[in-house]
């Protein structure tokens, strides 16, 4: 009997750890590779349309980087710079990343955006806004 108790105790530490490891996976603690699956395209006059990340020049893998502070195309033969991770913070089990982009020199293309990734799953929703313009895009994170 007092083998069975042992036995799980010993299971219980193990589930318990297992649980506290995976949810350290996503709360800026390591990086991340982001893999976009959907994205969405909204207008005024349009309403909100699905589009390929192609479509919006938006790669379909991320590197989050948070040592340096940086989220970029995964691809190293991607030549568009890293974007400046400029706000981080855990809210009610995401991890909330926010920064905002100048987009291409002289064109009027800048942005605000907010990722947010689930810390239990490492999924993912972010979400950009311009000028008479948003995209949200869903997919999901795996630690590196």
């Amino acid at each position: 009997m007092n083998n069975i108790k042992l036995l799980s105790l010993i299971g219980l530490f193990f589930f318990i750890f297992s649980l506290t490891v995976w949810a350290g996976d996503f709360d800026g603690s390591r990086p991340l590779l982001l893999a976009v699956s959907t994205a969405m395209e909204c207008t005024p006059d349009d309403g909100c349309h699905a589009v390929t990340p192609e479509s919006m020049d938006l790669p379909r893998f991320f590197k989050i980087d948070f040592a340096k502070k940086t989220i970029g195309p995964a691809m190293e033969n991607n030549t568009r710079p890293a974007s400046p991770i400029e706000r981080m913070e855990l809210v009610d089990g995401k991890l909330i990343l926010q920064g905002a982009e100048d987009g291409y020199q002289s064109v009027r293309d800048g942005l605000g955006w907010t990722i947010a990734i689930a810390e239990d799953t490492g999924r993912v929703v972010m979400t950009a806004s311009g000028d008479q313009v948003a995209f949200v895009v869903f997919g999901a994170c795996l630690p590196q």
